[in-house]
């Protein structure tokens, strides 16, 4: 025997309220199963309960209520499968926005905490190993900005164009990559394909120093002098990765390779 529920706790089971399900009556998206012809009451099945589920995912990946209609109404599978692909990638979309304003957020968060412990960063010498890193160099970008830093993953996208977006997505980070006395932006990229601009960070050791944009200049002189005198090494280019340390405030890090691993 098939069960039935009031609109009471049908809007209970897919968390939505009563005047919503009454909504969707009015415009023929769910209707319920049956209505009592002499008190009025809606009542629905287990039926319409998947339906307004899917529904309320389909809202979140930032479909109207006339393309969702839409939709559920369609017989072609392939044109279900199309939208449903869209909707997908708008949601892909929405979390990683979400996730890079996220990151911003802890940055600032972390850059307010090391003011109230009083800490400063360190700007001795050391070294350090990182994995060989894919860079996407800006075509027009050399130095970075208030405006070009707010929303620099966007530039990105634009200099790609719109057929190789999907080939691509980057890390939240940035950095200054110098070499033969030329200096461009560039983005990390955690998935690529080969386009002009694409550069290679080999994995290995690097002699690294933390600075200021007051102290950048020095501290890169002494790196350059040391890399010389300690490691024998004239090195073809030079990595300034930014280093956000609040919302509108960065420093960065040197880095010279001084050992290919």
């Amino acid at each position: 025997m098939e069960k039935f529920f009031t609109i009471s706790q049908t809007a209970k089971m897919v968390d939505m309220t009563t005047e919503t399900l009454r909504h969707y009556d009015r415009i023929n998206l769910v209707k319920p199963y049956k209505t009592d012809k002499w008190t009025g009451y809606r009542y629905y099945s287990v039926q319409e309960v998947v339906r307004l589920n899917t529904i309320k995912a389909l809202q979140c990946m930032d479909l109207t209520l006339a393309e969702i209609k839409e939709i559920l109404e369609y017989s072609d599978f392939d044109k279900i499968i199309k939208l449903l692909k869209q909707a997908e990638m708008n949601a892909e979309s929405k979390i990683a926005e979400l996730e890079y304003s996220k990151a911003k957020i802890q940055r600032a968060r972390k850059f307010y905490e090391s003011k109230l412990q009083g800490e400063n960063p360190p700007s001795n010498l050391f070294i350090k190993t990182f994995p060989q890193r894919v860079i996407l160099l800006s075509d027009t970008m050399e130095q970075p900005t208030l405006n070009n830093l707010w929303d620099y993953h966007s530039h990105y996208y634009d200099q790609i164009g719109e057929n190789d977006k999907s080939n691509f997505a980057f890390e939240d980070l940035a950095g200054i990559y110098e070499k033969g006395g030329i200096s461009r932006l560039f983005a990390v990229c955690t998935k690529y394909k080969k386009i002009n601009g694409l550069n290679i960070l080999p994995k290995g050791e690097y002699l690294c120093a933390d600075c200021t944009e007051e102290t950048r200049e020095q501290i890169l002189k002494t790196l350059l002098d040391s890399a010389k005198t300690q490691y024998n090494i004239i090195p073809e280019f030079t990595v300034h990765l930014i280093v956000l340390s609040g919302i509108l405030q960065w420093n960065y890090q040197i880095q010279i390779l001084v050992k290919e691993l």
